[in-house]
């Protein structure tokens, strides 16, 4: 028997171990057992609910299937008649799936004399919310979610692992994932991913598409402004499909998602939940409450989060001075669905005040306090017909702002030295083609255009750090997705951009003292067209496992603070200096993969070597610096940094593994097991500045139903590769342990229909950890032994 597919979206069913097809309209076949039942239907089908009931004296089975399309679940009411057909009409929200099943099917499911073989029967979509257990756990809470259909490397942090974990900040939450670490500059408040040891301009922060449009990525004391406890889910890319989002995401995207903007019209109806958690180690408080509601075609969707923390605890029963944290944001969004598609749009605002630690940043009780105002907006359109398959748009615009602050005794009261403003938006707009067949296989080609504005500056009492100055970018893409055979794709990609900058540079006496002369201020007009391309090889392998080859050309331009700084940055203590005349930054990258998502076993392993022509970077000259250039020689208040440029070269590797060890009645027994390094050198053979360390661990896992627990080891080899003005740094042993249980209640009964509890350990052997990429590793050491509990119920 054989089943046949024509799918226009989502994901088709999986027969055993035969093909996925993918999302785009791609023919295929799966060969069934001959004495197949409903089983591989309901479950490979991920038919969520199955019903056989008796209509207009007919009897009928009802298959309701949800399909992933990008973030929204569309469900598939399906009937099945004896002709061997199976329609299901999307009303345009998806477009249509059709079915064709052998009538020895249907034969199987109704008997050969059934009334229900006589007719095929189109209804309409029912959009509706997935069941909870498919949205934030995947195929099974703790079980390693392996995305092997990629050209790149994808690492998925899901909406359970997301509630145990409890970070603060999305560096805090995604920094023992191999391949991946944190700033770590102020733990729980100013703490941004660095990925295979590129950070700042080189990794795109990101919200449902959609850039943070703040300035994390402008200093290393800098917060993100995306609250983790209201993500669903986190994806880390690297590789081709970053040239999506420009050049400045040459090391990577983090992806948050979230329903601030919603994408799942669920029943009619309110729908409330809150989550509550209490920390240990910061005495910190963690609450938040979200509503999803529906009226008719649009969804509403409203939260607001708010996190408090003291000066977290170190090993030995100190206290990391400075350390507290005070926090609060807030969203509300809606969606308006309609036929072929849906548009929404949300406003979110945040607030933060946070304390930097560090010798002299806690003596000056210094301090950060943000806001800032977003406005986000999305929407897909997927026309019935015409050569555009699928087309879909982002927008984004907010204000941001933040005062970096000093205690003054004499006059008690706090004072700002230095407010970074930024003003900025983007757009893209992305049209995906039905795919074309031509004489070697299926061709499936997306291209779209992007823009963005950003006014950003860094003024104060003191000279400023960077006058405000604009950066304008346009870009188009192009990806082109080639079926060669059902087990191998190729793909190639390209991207051109122009980015104009405009500021006021300064011109420094050449050895960096300020005895040596004045700093120079000069009007600064800079452009760059950078140009990225990429060609990948997606091969099926024997066992479930899937190979991948990818080469990829990228450039950057510089940044604004690259180019333009000048000044003392109190919160990280350097006295920053640009370099005007920097060049583009360019990178050509080899990457192998290996991945296995389906079975028992679960693997996911990348290795990578990237050369750098012109790789720029803040380099310390052993210079110290008071308020203003004349000082830096003879002052000691802040550490002189200068940009500079020169040619690199990164390699690595990055492995996670998990093997599901023995069924133990209804329950699994596991284990996993990771490591990841990253060697980066200068083309003189010296070691590039801040280069995470090798790190090797294990963790033993259970599971059963609801239940999940958890114990991990991860070590970190010291670090003593290090680079010019650096220090090395020891390794250590960081034990963790987590156990959680969630259950469906009866609402009627309880009020509650679903009740989520957890404890969580962190560093349970109070170790003395010291991460060797921050800035103040010296000086700031990362939280001691805590546990955390928590609470999440929904209504």
């Amino acid at each position: 028997m054989t089943l046949s597919l024509d799918f226009r979206a989502g994901r088709s069913p999986a027969w055993g171990n035969g093909p996925d097809i993918s999302a785009g309209g791609r023919h295929g076949q799966h060969r069934l057992p001959d004495h197949a039942d409903l089983t591989p239907l309901i479950a490979s089908c991920s038919c969520h609910s199955f019903a056989i009931t008796v209509a207009n004296n007919s009897q009928q089975l009802h298959c309701y299937i949800f399909h992933d399309m990008g973030r929204q679940r569309v469900m598939n009411r399906v009937e099945m008649a004896g002709n061997g057909d199976v329609a299901a009409r999307r009303t345009g929200l998806s477009g249509t799936s059709k079915w064709s099943l052998p009538v020895g099917l249907m034969t199987l499911a109704f008997g050969a004399e059934s009334p229900a073989l006589a007719q095929v029967t189109e209804l309409p979509v029912i959009v509706v919310e997935a069941p909870r257990e498919e949205r934030s756990r995947g195929p099974s809470d703790g079980e390693l979610t392996v995305i092997d259909r990629s050209f790149a490397p994808v690492t998925v942090v899901q909406e359970g692992e997301i509630r145990r974990n409890g970070g603060r900040t999305i560096g805090d939450l995604l920094g023992n994932l191999p391949g991946i670490t944190s700033s770590g500059f102020a733990p729980g408040s100013a703490s941004r991913p660095i990925i295979r040891g590129l950070d700042a301009f080189r990794v795109r922060i990101q919200e449902n598409g959609v850039g943070t449009q703040d300035v994390s990525d402008l200093g290393e004391d800098h917060g993100v402004t995306i609250d983790p406890s209201s993500a669903q889910r986190v994806d880390v890319v690297r590789g081709p499909a970053v040239l999506r989002y420009g050049s400045q995401a040459i090391g990577g995207v983090v992806n948050v998602t979230n329903e601030r903007i919603p994408t799942v019209l669920g029943p009619e109806g309110i729908f409330p939940a809150l989550r509550t958690a209490l920390s240990s180690v910061d005495r910190g408080v963690d609450s938040g409450l979200t509503v999803s509601a529906r009226k008719g075609n649009i969804a509403f969707h409203g939260e607001f989060n708010r996190r408090t923390a003291e000066d977290y605890a170190t090993p030995g029963g100190g206290h990391q001075a400075n350390s507290y944290l005070r926090a609060m944001n807030g969203s509300i969004g809606a969606t308006l669905f309609f036929d072929g598609g849906y548009w929404g749009a949300a406003v979110a605002h945040t607030n933060a005040t946070y304390g930097i630690p560090g010798t002299f940043s806690a003596a000056e009780r210094a301090r950060i306090a943000l806001q800032q105002t977003r406005f986000t907006s999305k929407g897909e359109y997927r026309p019935e017909s015409g050569p555009i398959d699928i087309l879909r748009f982002w927008f984004g615009a907010s204000i941001y702002a933040h005062a970096e602050d000093s205690f003054i005794p004499a006059a008690d009261r706090f004072a700002t030295a230095l407010t970074f403003r930024n003003k900025e938006a983007e757009t893209r707009v992305e049209a995906q083609m039905r795919p074309l067949e031509t004489a070697i296989g299926a061709l499936t080609i997306t291209t779209g255009v992007s823009a963005n504005y950003q006014l950003a500056g860094a003024t104060g009492v003191a000279p400023p750090l960077f006058e405000p100055a604009t950066t304008q970018t346009a870009a188009s893409y192009l990806f082109g997705d080639l079926q060669l055979t059902p087990t191998t794709r190729l793909q190639a990609s390209t991207r051109v951009e122009y980015t104009a900058l405009r500021g006021i540079g300064g011109i420094f006496p050449s050895d960096y003292l300020g005895s040596s002369g004045p700093v120079l201020d000069t009007p600064i007009a800079r452009s760059f067209v950078p140009f990225s391309a990429s060609f990948g090889l997606l091969q099926d392998l024997p066992w479930n496992f899937v190979g991948s080859v990818t080469a990829q050309f990228v450039e950057r331009a510089p940044r604004v603070p690259e180019l333009f700084s000048k000044g003392a940055h109190a919160a990280p203590g350097t006295f920053d200096i640009g370099n005007p005349t920097l060049n583009k930054e360019q990178a050509r990258t080899f990457e192998i993969g290996l991945r296995r998502s389906a079975g028992p076993l679960r693997l996911d392993m990348s290795a990578y070597y990237t050369s750098f022509n012109g790789f720029i970077f803040k380099s310390p000259t052993g210079l110290y610096c008071g308020e203003t250039f004349a000082s830096c020689g003879t002052g000691t208040a802040y550490r002189q940094t200068v940009f500079r440029q020169r040619d690199a070269t990164f390699y690595g590797t990055e492995f996670r593994v998990q093997y599901d060890v023995a069924t133990i009645g209804t329950g699994t027994l596991g284990v996993e097991a990771q490591y990841d390094f990253v060697r980066a050198r200068f083309a003189d053979d010296t070691n590039v500045p801040r280069i995470p360390p090798h790190r090797l661990g294990g963790a033993v896992f259970w599971r059963d139903g609801g239940l999940f627990a958890r114990v991990s080891l991860l070590h970190a080899f010291a670090q003593r590769q290090i680079a010019a003005n650096e220090t090395p740094t020891a390794g250590y042993d960081l034990l963790n342990a987590e156990i959680s249980y969630t259950t469906r209640l009866n609402a009627n009964t309880y009020g509650v229909s679903e009740l989520t509890a957890g404890l969580t350990g962190t560093n349970l052997l109070d170790a003395e950890i010291r991460n060797h990429v921050s800035f103040k590793k010296d000086e700031v050491v990362q939280p001691g032994r805590g546990v955390r509990a928590f609470v999440n119920l929904r209504f």
